[in-house]
């Protein structure tokens, strides 16, 4: 029954559809690729070609930050290097509604597609080194993706590349694909790729994607800093590029448009879409109420790097929406739009306490979003700040908020922020590797004083945290504490990071 509900809709243009969305299949290739290459391609590209354990490889991220570019240059680099159009399967399921009818609609195709493009069983194309390779877009909004995903490459000698911009309905298909699944979140452009696109040259990392270990070293992080300084013409230029228009690639790759039309875009196809298309239904098919869910992004975007408390929250929402809205409402829709990727929720570290945990702090993936969605441009580059001074404030608030997505979007690394408790002064983020702990402090201003550095100096010094030293995130280059233990650095070079 499954398989003929598949074969009625194709016969209603859904194989017309999915030929046309494969056009190699009848020897043609794609038009107006972009010629820079995200971070992630070399990656994903090996892993799909073989180089990687695992036969799944996941790139999660918002919308609109190039994932879908990046599968489309994968493919043609495939076909570049000659490997056979047929062994090459894409579908992009956000533009297939019809496939909601179908009840195992990965396997339904992939089954359709060994049938009638590949012409033999995956296992025999494997045999005859023709392993079929499924590029399949936006995955994450169909029933029960991965459990089929987990029956595919169980069963199967298939590679296969899966795109997601909802963090929650990917991380909730991870434990079924254990040890099957390797994982890329790809945000927002990092300041080198900003650079590349603008023309200022090209960097390589100064981490490689092999693991975490480098950051427990204190070297590393001094090496990080003087990498910066020999960087510094090509890092001050994509500075100035990220302050004025952010990481999102509509924003850069055109930087001859004007801001405004920029941040109509981003709000009509980033956040509405996000509010309105993946956030629309819940459970059941209950409706979920846009109104509020566009109110909490804007308190999110307001209170951008602050860990506002719960009758903050109530407070603002219940003025704006003249309503009386609950706590556990308000925080299960900062949940969802943690789900985006659109912000994430960095919570307080939790070590020997037993009490209730505290508020979470605030990280938008790019403050481009916050620009556009309150239309108030605050910029966070230095020689603009000196312009500007009263607006010193809100910019470290964003450079605190930069901060925290960029350490989030590294997988695996366990980031917190540390609240001031009793005698502890509070610290802007605690990053944990292993059983060592690295404080990082963002003092977003012109000078640095003594005491602005009393948090690093006093999470360092408690043996129980075992920190051997911290990390200060500065506006200039200037060397910001002659303590030894603290390493400071502007942001444009903590950013050159990966």
């Amino acid at each position: 029954m499954k398989q003929l509900a598949l074969q009625q809709l194709l016969s209603r243009g859904l194989e017309d559809t999915l030929r046309r969305g494969n056009i190699w299949w009848q020897g043609e290739r794609m038009f107006g690729l972009p010629p820079i290459r995200r971070w992630a391609f070399p990656h994903v590209l090996s892993n799909v070609s073989g180089g990687g354990l695992a036969p799944i490889t996941v790139v999660r991220g918002p919308r609109q930050i190039g994932k879908t570019t990046l599968l489309n240059q994968i493919i043609d680099d495939l076909l570049t290097q000659g490997v056979a159009p047929k062994r090459i399967f894409r579908v992009q399921f956000d533009e297939l509604p019809e496939l909601e009818k179908v009840a195992q609609p990965i396997l339904d195709l992939a089954w359709w597609y060994g049938d009638n493009i590949l012409g033999k069983s995956f296992h025999q194309a494997a045999k005859d080194g023709e392993q079929a390779l499924l590029f399949l877009d936006e995955v994450q909004n169909l029933p029960a993706w991965a459990p089929q995903l987990k029956n595919l490459v169980d069963q199967h000698p298939v590679r296969v590349v899966v795109t997601g911009s909802s963090a929650l309905r990917i991380e909730a298909g991870r434990d079924s694909l254990a040890g099957r699944i390797a994982t890329l979140e790809m945000g927002p452009l990092l300041l080198r790729e900003i650079g590349e696109m603008r023309g200022y040259g090209k960097i390589d990392p100064y981490l490689p994607l092999n693991g975490l270990g480098p950051l427990k070293d204190k070297n590393f992080w001094l090496g990080l800093r003087e990498f910066g300084e020999k960087q510094m013409d090509f890092r001050r230029q994509a500075f100035r590029a990220f302050s004025e228009r952010g990481a999102y690639p509509v924003a850069q790759v055109r930087a001859d448009v004007p801001w405004e039309r920029v941040a109509d875009q981003l709000n009509e196809t980033v956040i509405r879409r996000a509010i309105q298309h993946d956030l629309r239904m819940g459970a059941k098919g209950k409706r979920r109420d846009e109104h509020l869910l566009e109110e909490v992004f804007r308190l999110a975007c307001r209170y951008i790097g602050q860990s506002p408390n719960q009758a903050l929250y109530l407070d603002e929402i219940r003025r704006a929406m003249h309503a009386n809205i609950g706590w556990q409402r308000i925080l299960t829709y900062l949940k969802f739009l943690d789900g985006t990727l659109l912000l994430r929720l960095i919570e307080p570290l939790e070590l020997r306490l037993k009490r209730r945990r505290g508020a979470s702090k605030l990280c938008l993936c790019d403050h481009a979003l916050r620009a556009a969605w309150l239309q108030e441009v605050v910029p966070i580059d230095p020689a603009e700040l000196e312009n500007q001074p009263h607006l010193t404030d809100l910019a470290g608030r964003i450079a605190e908020s930069t901060v925290g997505y960029f350490l989030r979007s590294i997988v695996n690394l366990d980031v917190a922020h540390f609240p001031e408790r009793g005698a502890e002064p509070e610290v802007d983020y605690v990053i944990t590797i292993g059983e060592q702990r690295i404080p990082i402090e963002v003092k977003y201003r012109r000078r640095i004083e003594h005491r602005d550095t009393l948090g690093l100096r006093a999470f360092v010094e408690r043996a129980v945290y075992n920190a051997p030293f911290g990390v200060l995130v500065t506006l200039g280059d200037d060397p910001a504490s002659d303590d030894p233990r603290i390493i400071s650095m502007p942001l444009s070079t903590f950013l050159l990071m990966r």
